[in-house]
């Protein structure tokens, strides 16, 4: 099978683009510095102990990598490392990835096994068991494309074969598997294996590698986004994307007649997401999931917008523009680059986030350097060292600026370097600068943004015509030596709302989504799933209304929405909330934010129930003792998720889970020993009249049968918990177990333990 790469035009090598916004330049040192101050050997610990070497100097290091995840930073760090070495050719970071490369080299087995968890993970997964198990090919895909990217950017030829034997192991290991086998292991998030593997087939033409990738594929899924099928309600966002990813890289390294199928399948992948998923910053998914499709206003919480997902919804955005050259894709980007990447880390620590809340008065939480490590802890690490990739591109002739940050590319095939001097969008234009040693004839490719109607370009401040086509304005000419060609944008105020709500606003000034300021009160963290830590709502006075007398506000917010001096701050006019003051959201990390606010006139009764269900969610989130979202491996993972015949899914928009006949599921929840506590748990009346039992600690707590009229309606009801165990207990294992004769009911979204005044207050 011939390699047959696909992509119209190229992407510059890392480092051969300069980064000199300042921003970027301190993000980007902020990760280096970073990444030297971690301990490859302590992330490598685990690597060695499953090859019986143990070094007793050092420990693992806590949080996720002292857990059945352990190794996967490793991955993301190795990829981190090398990306920081192709973009600044800084000597401590090759080194690094060389020292690594020979202890994995040592640490690899016989058959190519190499991973910091056990191989019989993997077993488990393939014979359908995740008891003691998390998400182990999730796991070797980082491990693998950290060796890969290690290869890739630095040249160490030992990093190739050390990534063919793995890519060994994980053939061998795939081909042993029936049809049933297989689909057991597509079941569990796997991230991007398919992608992995596409690229070790790209690089060594070894058809094993591209059979191995296509075991990842997952057919039945395709399937139905070919057909332009939105199915992706409910499916975790982060084990959905890299498969899209992989669905794309077969399309580009094969020759097959019917790769066209991988391509569309991408393509309505990515229109689905963007359109029907995506928050204004680019940013999706609510508890790491996709919802009902336009759904999001009803979606806003503390957890929206996974930092991974935006991690491959960028990459999966890149590739695309690389094949089709629909600026689209690079408008996208842009918007997602500066307002869900640049926003994800902290600029005085560069630690970054998991998640980004849509919800208004939250705030941005961050990682620790050696406590947390994240999935998005990972992509962090790498989103930093590649800061300059999607800025330019080029073909045989042809330079693509697609984004507007001050930087140099070195244009090696041309022996041209340009230079791009820009403050948008605090100054409307961006001044490129020609260096070349004769003069040349090329041609300069300007993307028009998104967010304007209007540009001019002028070379040696005269006015010049170009070619404007595809979202592109083409400005061909004979360049000498020191020519400037200036383009310049008209660039103001511009709201957005949600498909579900339409007096839902979010105020942007060009690329830039903006936030309001509200304050730093009780900023005290709460922790969710396996060591997720997430900001809370305890100052409960913040307000997510604007009221106004003016019908004019939608259609010109550059009227009310004004620009203070000569800083990116603007000032509310003509409504009741002069108060709040909106900055850009990127450059926001100490406080709480705004970006979504109801802007209502100031007698709309539509506004009451919206503040209403504000109310509700604020004190349930407020009486909650513990939850855990049902059908999420992580959470139910760390609530201590015990199961035997049990099955999850989606269903009307919501995560279920159900125990089949004689089946069972248990979690841990904590409890409050100082007051009564509640039990809540949702069903769906389509389940009416099945009967179920639901203990505690061991000890029957009620036989339920449900019996609801009303169909497709969510329903959640509420057991008092029994004083004489909680009043002795920080915590209860809470099982739902099915009947002889019937599965059980599904319980749906969450299981909760609140306060019991909760229900007094909410009648």
């Amino acid at each position: 099978m011939a390699n047959n790469r696909v992509e119209q035009i190229s992407d510059f090598k890392l480092g051969d683009i300069r980064l000199l916004d300042s921003f970027l330049v301190n993000a980007q040192n902020k990760d280096i510095s970073y990444l030297k101050s971690l301990d490859a050997d302590r992330l490598m610990k685990g690597f060695g102990e499953q090859a019986g070497i143990i070094n007793k100097k050092i420990s693992l290091y806590d949080g996720w990598e002292n857990t059945a995840i352990k190794g996967h930073t490793l991955g993301h760090y190795m990829s981190a490392v090398a990306q920081g070495y192709a973009a600044t050719q800084d000597e401590e970071l090759y080194s690094i990835c060389a020292h690594i490369i020979d202890e994995l080299s040592r640490f690899q087995a016989a058959d190519g096994y190499l991973a910091a968890i056990p191989k019989t993970d993997y077993e488990k997964i393939a014979a359908g068991n995740t008891q003691g198990t998390w998400v182990p090919w999730y796991v070797m895909h980082k491990v693998l494309g950290g060796i890969i990217s290690i290869y890739e950017y630095t040249g160490i030829d030992k990093a190739l074969e050390v990534a063919k034997r793995l890519g060994d192991w994980i053939y061998n290991e795939n081909k042993k598997l029936d049809d049933e086998g297989q689909k057991r292991v597509l079941r569990v998030e796997y991230g991007g294996m398919n992608d992995v593997l596409f690229e070790l087939y790209s690089l060594t033409k070894e058809k094993k590698y591209f059979d191995a990738a296509h075991f990842f594929d997952e057919i039945s899924l395709f399937e139905k986004l070919y057909k332009n099928e939105d199915v992706l309600d409910g499916l975790h966002a982060n084990t959905t994307i890299p498969k899209i990813v992989g669905a794309l890289n077969h399309y580009i390294v094969s020759d097959e007649k019917d790769r066209d199928f991988y391509l569309k399948t991408a393509e309505n992948f990515w229109n689905m997401v963007v359109e029907s998923h995506t928050y204004i910053t680019g940013g999706n998914s609510e508890w790491e999931h996709f919802g009902t499709p336009k759904i999001l206003d009803a979606e806003r919480t503390n957890c929206n917008c996974e930092t991974c997902n935006t991690y491959n919804m960028l990459k999966l955005s890149r590739m695309l523009f690389k094949i089709t050259k629909d600026k689209k894709y690079m408008d996208f980007f842009e918007r997602t680059y500066i307002n869900a990447i640049l926003s994800s880390q902290n600029p005085e620590t560069g630690m970054t986030t998991y998640f980004q809340p849509m919800a208004t008065g939250y705030y941005k939480v961050y990682s620790s350097p050696e406590n947390h490590f994240w999935c998005c802890t990972g992509t962090g690490m790498e989103n930093f060292t590649k800061l300059s990739q999607g800025i330019y591109f080029f073909d045989d002739n042809t330079l693509y600026a697609c984004e507007y940050f001050s930087s140099s590319v070195n244009w090696e095939e041309n022996n041209v370097v340009v230079t791009q001097e820009t403050r948008i969008p605090e100054t409307n234009y961006s001044k490129f600068t020609i260096s070349t040693d004769r003069d040349k004839t090329f041609t300069i490719a300007f993307r028009i943004p998104y967010w304007t109607d209007e540009f001019d370009v002028k070379c040696n401040k005269e006015e010049v015509s170009g070619n404007k086509e595809n979202g592109f304005v083409y400005i061909e000419r004979t360049w000498k030596n020191g020519d400037v060609v200036t383009i310049s944008f008209n660039i103001k105020v511009g709201i957005s709302s949600l498909p579900d709500n339409d007096l839902v606003a979010a105020f942007s000034y060009g690329p830039l989504v903006l936030s309001a300021d509200l304050g730093d009160k009780d900023m005290t963290d709460s922790v969710t799933g396996v060591n997720v830590t997430v900001p809370t709502l305890n100052d409960m006075t913040v307000s997510s209304f604007i009221k106004t007398n003016s019908d004019d506000f939608r259609n010109h917010p550059e009227k009310y929405l004004v620009r203070e001096g000569e800083e990116l701050s603007f000032r509310l006019l003509g409504t009741d909330r002069d108060d709040l003051v909106f900055t850009p959201h990127y450059r926001r990390y100490k406080n709480r934010y705004g970006i979504y606010f109801y802007v209502v006139f100031k007698d709309d009764i539509r506004a009451i129930e919206i503040e209403k269900r504000e109310k509700e969610n604020q004190m349930l989130d407020a009486a909650t003792i513990d939850s855990v979202p049902v059908a999420n491996d992580q959470y139910e993972l760390s609530h201590g998720m015990k199961a035997e015949n049990t099955f999850s899914g989606s269903n009307n928009g919501k995560m279920f889970r159900v125990a089949f006949k004689e089946g069972f599921f248990s979690y841990e929840l904590k409890v409050d020993k100082a007051c009564a506590n509640v039990l809540q748990v949702c069903y769906i009346s389509d389940d009416s009249g099945k009967a179920f039992s639901i203990y505690i600690n061991d000890q029957l707590l009620v036989d339920e049968k449900l019996n609801v009229n009303s169909p497709h309606t969510f329903i959640k009801k509420y057991y008092n918990l029994p004083q004489e165990v909680t009043k002795y207990a920080d915590k209860v294992k809470v099982t739902f177990k099915a009947s002889e004769d019937m599965n059980s009911a599904g319980i749906y979204e969450r299981v909760r333990v609140v306060k019991a005044d909760y229900l007094n207050d909410v009648k």
